[in-house]
């Protein structure tokens, strides 16, 4: 993959040479998808926050030893998720050891970031924001790797073969994540979307 193909590289060779101007354009462009994706595999807008930030620490620092392979997106979600699953990690090992714990009546709230409500009528937001509190219910329920996955799906920057290289498995095993990641929330979201009930009544 050569610079000239992908501008993105192009601009992590200008911070490579100290230009801090091509690094705030970067940081303009992904942080957002970045946080994004955090915050729908921390539960946690804060946390999701702090480690977007510490993606581009760890993009700047690795600035002197950047080589152009793989796009610059590519790369840049792989250290993103390594960072998410490092803090997952962390919190299975020590569960209570964080006091920016989301509450469970409030884990949903930061989430409706991720939807662009700007067009909607007030009552059309309040709806798309209570669906988006149930898919991110939903996509919470998911095993990591499938989570991941999808999350990396939603992101146009990426191809099947680049969710694979971040995700450090096959194109063939990133499809099935994706597809049985999907199947499950179609599980889980249908009572809701039929009923506007997220459980199945009894």
């Amino acid at each position: 993959m050569s610079a000239e193909l992908d501008p993105d590289a192009a601009l992590m060779l200008r911070v490579k040479q100290g230009d801090t101007g091509a690094f705030a354009e970067l940081v303009d462009k992904y942080k957002q998808p970045v946080m994004n994706v955090a915050c729908r595999m921390l539960r946690d807008a804060t946390e999701a926050e702090d480690l977007a930030q510490n993606v581009f620490v760890q993009v700047y620092k690795s600035a002197s030893r950047y080589q152009v392979g793989a796009k610059f997106s590519t790369w840049l979600f792989t250290i993103a998720r390594n960072l998410c699953l490092n803090e997952i990690r962390r919190r299975s090992r020590h569960p209570a050891s964080s006091l920016d714990a989301p509450h469970p009546d409030h884990e949903d709230q930061p989430l409706q970031q991720f939807e662009d409500l700007k067009t909607s009528s007030p009552p059309d937001s309040l709806l798309h924001g209570e669906l988006d509190a149930k898919i991110g219910e939903a996509l919470a329920g998911l095993p990591e790797n499938q989570r991941m996955a999808i999350l990396l799906c939603r992101q146009d920057e990426l191809s099947y073969e680049e969710i694979a290289k971040v995700m450090g498995c096959s194109v063939s095993a990133t499809k099935s994540l994706i597809h049985r990641g999907r199947e499950t929330l179609k599980q889980k979201l249908k009572p809701y979307l039929r009923t506007g009930a997220w459980h199945e009544p009894t």
